[in-house]
């Protein structure tokens, strides 16, 4: 029986060749029926790509082959199969598009000037000595099904919005106090961490591998609440059976977990709504349209 994998990774690393990692990684993924999502620059690769577990497996072996991705930390989740309708492996000027590939500094260790690694053990140690600040560093729809307790989320739509976010102010009494970067599997805080040190934030950590490495470590069971919002077919995944649903319906409010795509194709806004509203899901500035 086949059984579905999925896997999320990413590394920071300069490529001279872009356009070569490229191909090399479509023509690997094409042979072993893998599909899903790869971005290619010249600061490293950002992928999530799922297949039968005996395929996902020899993708990494051979991936991790090429010596620039040796150290790449692959982190694993169950898949259904169905996960992503086809694969796409494309070169771009960011593997995470933040919009400011001018300031990102890479060398071979990865990320230069970012935030201090956190291991999710190191997390809990720092939470006991000092009062820390946990600074989501995903779009603010991904914050509503799941969050670090009492995080700060910025009012972000997509990781474009963060520069002007940093830049506005709004966060500046912060900047002497310790804060914990995090985010889905650590390569939004590998930007962010710089982006934030270099704009005078004095203590800043990111957690590394993410909100996943987190989950994988504690569960339910420790400072995480909720499900994690994931960019594929699953939409949320929970660590545990125990998973808290913080999550609000946005036409009646019932908890709920669920969330869709605003029905206007159109549309990329993403929605928590409850299975009994479901089949009308769209956005306030849709919703009208549809209903004619």
């Amino acid at each position: 029986m086949a059984v579905p994998k999925i896997i999320l990774f990413y590394g920071f690393t300069p490529l001279a060749d872009p356009e070569a990692v490229r191909l090399w990684q479509r023509d690997l993924c094409e042979s072993l029926g893998l599909t899903g999502r790869i971005l290619i620059s010249k600061d490293g690769i950002n992928g999530t790509v799922g297949g039968e577990l005996k395929n996902v497996k020899r993708y990494v072996r051979k991936t991790r082959e090429y010596a620039p991705f040796k150290n790449i930390d692959f982190k694993w989740s169950e898949g259904t199969g169905h996960d992503f309708p086809r694969l796409s492996v494309k070169v771009r000027d960011e593997i995470v598009s933040f919009g400011a590939p001018g300031e990102l500094v890479v060398d071979e260790a990865g990320v230069v000037g970012g935030g201090i690694r956190l291991s999710p053990e190191e997390l809990h140690e720092l939470v006991a000595r000092k009062e820390v600040t946990f600074f989501d560093g995903r779009n603010a729809f991904e914050a509503e099904i799941g969050r670090f307790e009492g995080a700060v989320v910025p009012d972000v739509a997509n990781t474009r919005e963060f520069v002007a976010e940093l830049d506005s102010g709004k966060y500046d009494h912060l900047k002497d106090q310790p804060i914990v970067t995090y985010c889905t599997g650590g390569i939004r805080c590998e930007v962010l961490s710089s982006l934030m040190v270099s704009r005078g934030f004095a203590e800043v950590y990111q957690l590394d591998g993410g909100i996943v490495k987190y989950g994988e470590t504690y569960g339910d069971a420790g400072l995480w609440q909720g499900s994690l919002y994931v960019f594929d077919n699953r939409m949320a995944i929970d660590f545990t059976p125990d998973a808290a649903v913080i999550g609000h319906c946005y036409r009646c409010g019932t908890a709920t977990k669920n969330m869709q795509n605003c029905r206007e194709l159109s549309c990329r806004e993403q929605l928590v709504v409850c299975e009994e509203h479901a089949a009308s899901t769209a956005c306030a500035e849709h919703a009208a349209q549809l209903a004619s």
